[in-house]
Parts: structure tokens; C-alpha cells; sequence
């Protein structure tokens, strides 16, 4: 079954001959190599391009050992493309090859190839690595499927479907396994002995009870706002942890380094500026999230919320958590000072979108609360409230678009309906 992934492919077309490195990043499994290797390739051809001006190097296979030496790849690579017209090299795992910046670098001075390298392990998913290419790499940043690439693979129901997806994400390889007991077995495995092993071997961390419970902690808090020292204060009360709070920080930016985990930041909706913390942390994958904590926690209003901030970064769209600041009078008529949340404030170029997530609106009153921050924002943008549950697209007389979360995910042009 070929899965497409239009939106990113669309994205390494559009990069094309631009003179930079395509460096197409993401969490381990997630599709980067089938993206390049067969997608974006099938298309190179399918557009006219020789087999032969397509060069290919994958430096994890045994039978490629020796092309990992960055010479003896250079110059190999170089004979390759003798010929007129521009070549396209393809590079897999390229962290295997030995001093790749280098040799990127250097590829960069050959005025008719187009680059385009996948790599996986912290070294290379470093939120850092472009900056090795001196300023002449471009990111393309690769997520688990999405929802709708996800209904490409599943034979039932939307329904259904969601409910598959909430549970086991959108790993590609979990997403065409039959069982459940081979999808939780993998993903179990994944995050402990790929995700993780990749973390305390590249930071050399010692301790990893430590990170192991720092993970769970986040894994129970998704779409809740924390920062590191509450990590901390909560390591010491419960397990007696001397972690300090720098520490908390660090072991979080591994996770982020890897793309396990993304934060979101506030942000004042009024008084436009950032308020540093705290934060909110969300999964890269709902389903490696789950496996982690044993499936034992599957909440369909703070994992739904988790995957429409997936699928906003997956549209290319910064996110912040939005807070208004309002004076509201309490029940002795006292004003007080409050900040409403926002739960997403998505911004692309000169558009912005603000957004609720609400599994539920039974009543009025869950209504009203619910657009209670949104009533409060000082410009026209869209304001969106997205509900879990079954539910036609509507506009209230305040300008409030209602939508079902399928519909916003299935659906490429949802925020403009």
C-alpha cells in the first residue's frame, strides 16, 4: 500500500534547485526515508527526469560499509554525475557517513546536484544540525501520519478510524499492522529501545529511572501547563529525587531534540508578547504517548487536543497557547484580575487562527465558557471552536465558527470554511 503524503512532498518540490541542502527531519519511523526514496522519487521520474541523474546512497546498509569513508563517497558521488543536466543525490542515514558537514559542504559547490539527505540517532535530529551547513541548509520537518493519511490505510469508518487513531497514532508501520497486540508491542518497543536508548546513549545520561519518570510525568500532563522546577517540587515530594530543575530542562530538550515532544508557549493575545513560562508540552505521536503509560490513560479530551496541535504544525503553522487578561468581577463584586486560555493561537505568514478544542458542548453553559476567551480578542481573525463530538458546521452571532474535529482534520481548507 502506498501511503501519500502530499503535503511534504509538496514541500521538497517547491525546494527545488534552490541552491540549499534539503534536510528532511523527524522522529525515527516516521516516513523520512519513504518520502524521499520512493515518493519524492516516483515523482522525479514521473516528471522526466532520468533514472540515471537519480543518485542514491544508503549508508545504513552492510553492502554500502565502505562509501562511509567521506572521501571514497566523494569521489564515487562525483563519477556519478558526469554528465549533462542536473543530477538529484538522495542520501540515507547520512549521519553514518563520516563527517558529513563536511562533505555536504562540499557538495554544496557543485553547481548541478540538488541535495537531499534523512538521517535519524540525536546527533542528527539536533535541533542544531543545520547550522552545520553554514547557513545553507533547508529543514523539511517530517511528522507521523496525520489523520487524514492515516484514513488512506483504514478500511472502516471516520468513526471508527478516530478511534483507531487516538489510541495507536499514526506511526506508519503501527498504522498497517493488523492487531492490536502488534501495534502496542511495537510501539512499546520503539520508544524504550529506539527513542529512548538514542537519548541516554548520545547525552550520556547515567540515571535513567530519572528520564524515565520525567517522560511518564509529561506523558500524564499532556496539554497541561508545567515547567521545570513544578517538575521538580513533584520528584521530590512523590519519589524523594534531588532532580534539579536545570536538569528537568536539559532531559526536556533531548525529548524535544529527538521530536518526542513540542512545546507550546504562551502567548498575551492583548498585550502581544510572549510570557515564558510555564508551558505546555505535547507528543509528536498520540499512540507512542499511550504505549508509554501502558494505555492505561487514554483521555479523548486532552489526546484530541494533542492531535489538533499536531495537525496545525503539520500545516506549517507556529503555535502558541493563547492567554487573555480580562478584570471580572467575583461574587462580592470585587474586580479581579484573570486570564483566559486560548487553546491554540495558529499563525501562518499573515494569517492567525484561534482555537478551542472541546471534546463536549452539552449545554449552553459549556458553550458560553468555551467561547468565553474567544469573545475577549481584540481583532477579526477566525475564531474556531473544534468539537469532538458529531456536529455540522455552524457560525454563532458573535462570528464563532463550530466544527467537528474530523471535519477540521480531513479537511486541508478547514480554517477557511
Amino acid at each position: 500500500m502506498e501511503i501519500r503524503r502530499d503535503r511534504y512532498l509538496k514541500r521538497l518540490q517547491v525546494r527545488m534547485h534552490n541552491g540549499m541542502i534539503k534536510v528532511i527531519t523527524g522522529a525515527r519511523r516516521c516516513g523520512k526515508s519513504y518520502l524521499v526514496f520512493k515518493l519524492f522519487r516516483n515523482w522525479l521520474i514521473d516528471q522526466g527526469i532520468p533514472q540515471d541523474h537519480i543518485v542514491e546512497m544508503a549508508f545504513d546498509m552492510r553492502e554500502n560499509a565502505a562509501f562511509r569513508n567521506p572521501d571514497y563517497f566523494l569521489s564515487w558521488a562525483k563519477e556519478q554525475m558526469q554528465g549533462e543536466g542536473f543530477y538529484y543525490l538522495l542520501l540515507d542515514e547520512v549521519q553514518m557517513l563520516d563527517s558529513f558537514e563536511e562533505v555536504l559542504n562540499s557538495l554544496l559547490h557543485i553547481d548541478n546536484i540538488d541535495v537531499y539527505v534523512t538521517g535519524s540517532n540525536s546527533k542528527f535530529l539536533s535541533s542544531d544540525v543545520i547550522t552545520e551547513f553554514r547557513g545553507r541548509g533547508d529543514e523539511v520537518r517530517i511528522q507521523p501520519l496525520s489523520f487524514s493519511e492515516f484514513m488512506q490505510t483504514y478500511s472502516g469508518n471516520r468513526y471508527d478510524a478516530w478511534a483507531e487513531y487516538l489510541m495507536y497514532g499514526g506511526m506508519p508501520l503501527a498504522a498497517t499492522m493488523q492487531t492490536d497486540e502488534q501495534k502496542a508491542s511495537y510501539l512499546q518497543a520503539l520508544f524504550t529501545e529506539t527513542y529512548l536508548k538514542d537519548i541516554l546513549d548520545h547525552n550520556r545520561i547515567k540515571n535513567n529511572v530519572e528520564l524515565d519518570e520525567l517522560v511518564d510525568v509529561l506523558a500524564s500532563s499532556v496539554g497541561s501547563l508545567t515547567n521545570p522546577t513544578k517538575i521538580a517540587a513533584t520528584f521530590r515530594s512523590v519519589h524523594g529525587s534531588t532532580l534539579s530543575p536545570s536538569t528537568v530542562q536539559a532531559y526536556i530538550g533531548y525529548l524535544e531534540d529527538s521530536f518526542l515532544i513540542e512545546e507550546a508557549v504562551r502567548f498575551d493575545v492583548k498585550g502581544r508578547h510572549y510570557i515564558g513560562s510555564p508551558k505546555k508540552y505535547y507528543f509528536e505521536d498520540v499512540g507512542l504517548r499511550n504505549a508509554r503509560l501502558g494505555f492505561r490513560q487514554v483521555e479523548e479530551t486532552h489526546l484530541m487536543e494533542n492531535i489538533i496541535f499536531n495537525e496545525l504544525r503539520s500545516r506549517g503553522m507556529l503555535v502558541d497557547v493563547g492567554v487573555v487578561p480580562v478584570r471580572e468581577r467575583n461574587d462580592a463584586g470585587i474586580l479581579e484580575r484573570k486570564q483566559l486560555e486560548i487553546d491554540f493561537v495558529a499563525t501562518r505568514g499573515s494569517s492567525k487562527y484561534y482555537i478551542q478544542s472541546a471534546y463536549a458542548l452539552p449545554d449552553e453553559e459549556k458553550r458560553h465558557q468555551e467561547e468565553a476567551s474567544l469573545v475577549r480578542v481584540p481583532d477579526s481573525f477566525r475564531k474556531i471552536i473544534l468539537v469532538g463530538t458529531p456536529t455540522k458546521t455552524w457560525h454563532d452571532e458573535q462570528g464563532i465558527t463550530f466544527m467537528n474535529v474530523l471535519d477540521f482534520l480531513l479537511d486541508e481548507k478547514s480554517l477557511e470554511r
